[in-house]
């Protein structure tokens, strides 16, 4: 299993929200570059970055943060936010990018997304947040009425490598991940799963790494490493033995 530390940039500097809400940002550092060598030292290969203001405004607006990141870091780099053109998907992997992450153009316009699939095997990664059971969307500012299972299904067969799975309701609360949830799309569908929202510690890690056969390719967790509740190595060599 792996666990991808996260990397969140509003600004340019790095920040975790509070169920996905721009205006209760914590600021961690003004440097996503050194952030992420922090994360190399530990041990990590994977990244996850998203760019916040990117999801709300629908392009990319943390480009130059991305690609300090991308250059400082000799593992691999996911990204989401904003990126719902062909043009800027290829300019991503252009810059390095490992995998892109796509949530509101999965929604709005899956042929899209599917045809990105095709195009990057091994690139594309559909995230899946949910608010209470629902698809939200644009930065999570819109909750549809789409079931979370009937959204992931839909990609089935279409060549996309993960879906990422966010419970809005507990991303950056420490409340502990929803891993009931998590572990439910897993096995309703035959894409890997990568959980994702409220990470408080390692019993969250350990209690997924049970559940690695079951679809579980990783986690994401950000607030929990900042403020030190979460040692990263330690995590690391827990989810590599499941």
């Amino acid at each position: 299993m792996i666990v991808f530390p996260a990397i969140d940039l509003k600004g340019g500097q790095v920040v975790r929200l509070a169920e996905g809400d721009m205006d209760r940002a914590t600021v961690y550092g003004d440097n996503p570059a050194a952030q992420a060598k922090i994360f190399a030292e530990a041990g990590a290969m994977h990244l996850h970055v998203v760019d916040l203001d990117g999801s709300f405004a629908g392009e990319a607006r943390n480009r130059e943060a991305v690609e300090a990141i991308v250059d400082a870091f000799e593992g691999y780099v996911q990204l989401g936010g904003g990126i719902r053109t062909p043009q800027v998907v290829e300019a991503w992997f252009d810059a390095g990018v490992a995998r892109i992450v796509m949530g509101t153009a999965a929604l709005k316009d899956p042929q899209f997304v599917k045809d990105m699939a095709k195009e990057y095997p091994g690139g594309i990664v559909v995230a899946v947040d949910a608010k209470d059971g629902m698809v939200a969307t644009a930065g999570w500012a819109d909750v549809s009425d789409v079931p979370v299972v009937d959204m992931a299904r839909r990609f089935e067969d279409a060549g996309v490598t993960s879906l990422l799975f966010t419970d809005i309701g507990r991303d950056g609360m420490l409340k502990g991940c929803n891993i009931e949830a998590t572990v439910d799309l897993a096995r309703a569908v035959d894409i890997p799963v990568i959980a994702s929202g409220g990470v408080k510690g390692l019993d969250d890690i350990r209690m997924l790494s049970l559940y690695a056969n079951d679809g579980i390719e990783g986690v994401i967790t950000g607030r929990a490493i900042y403020d030190g509740r979460l040692d990263l190595a330690t995590a690391l060599k827990m989810a590599a033995a499941a």
